[in-house]
Formats: structure tokens, sequence, C-alpha cells
């Protein structure tokens, strides 16, 4: 798949797998709610329960900007199977016009958030590579 339809079918997909590097270099992984924004992927830490407030995530992030996320589509028609990749930079932001954009792009896809939008601290990835691969072409 060209990279057009990759990020197509990434922005659809309803959840990704958000990966960054750990201070101790292991890495780190968790599924996350996202969107597409131009050439950016975010998320952001939303209302559902976390023990803390202070994420491992963005922990990592601050140690170190590295990031992917990937999205799949898992079926048991095997020639219906894809995933798509990308890695990047991400950067953490709250309460300015990328932390808006994020919460409005976020806020579109997912109707969850129409009661209880995400408030907390929008992860960026600006997009350097995009990786994908389907069963049939």
């Amino acid at each position: 798949m060209d990279r057009a339809e990759a990020l197509f079918r990434l922005g659809s997909a309803r959840v990704g797998h958000l990966v960054t590097v750990r201070p101790n270099g292991r890495p780190h992984i968790v599924p996350v709610t996202h969107a597409l924004v131009e050439n950016s992927l975010v998320t952001m830490i939303d209302h559902k329960p976390k023990t803390t407030d202070r994420l491992q995530r963005l922990i990592n992030i601050e140690a170190n900007p590295t990031a992917t996320l990937m999205s799949d589509n898992y079926s048991e028609d095997w020639t219906a199977l894809w995933w798509v990749r990308v890695d990047g930079e991400a950067s953490i932001h709250d309460g300015d016009r990328i932390w808006e954009e994020s919460a409005a792009a976020l806020n579109a896809k997912y109707r969850q958030y129409d009661e209880n939008p995400p408030h907390g601290p929008a992860v960026v990835i600006s997009i350097v590579k995009v990786t994908s691969w389907e069963s049939t072409p």
C-alpha cells in the first residue's frame, strides 16, 4: 500500500499501540486512541482510570522523544490482514494551540469523548517514516 493509503488506514483505525523507550533503554508499549493531524499523529491522556498522573509514556518521551505507533487489522479472513506503523519524534503539549488541535481531532473521531473529553497532556508524534504491510496488494 502507498503512504496515502497507509495513513488513511491508520487514521481510521480505532486503536493503536504506542511504543516509547524507557530511560533504561527497554521498550514500553500501551494501547491508545489516536488521530492524524496533518503530518502528525496525536494521542492524549484521557479520563480512563490510571494509577498516576505521571505516566511512564510521558517520562519516556521527556528522556527520549523516539516513538512508534502501530495499528493493525486482524481478521479470520487472512486476505484482509494489514498493519501500519509510524516512527517519529514525540513531543508533549499541554494547554497550547497544538493541545487544542489534538483534543479537537480526538473528540471528532471518538464519540466516547463527547461527555468526557481528554484533559491531560497531548503526545504528538511528528511522522518521520511510514511502514505498512497488507496480505493482498
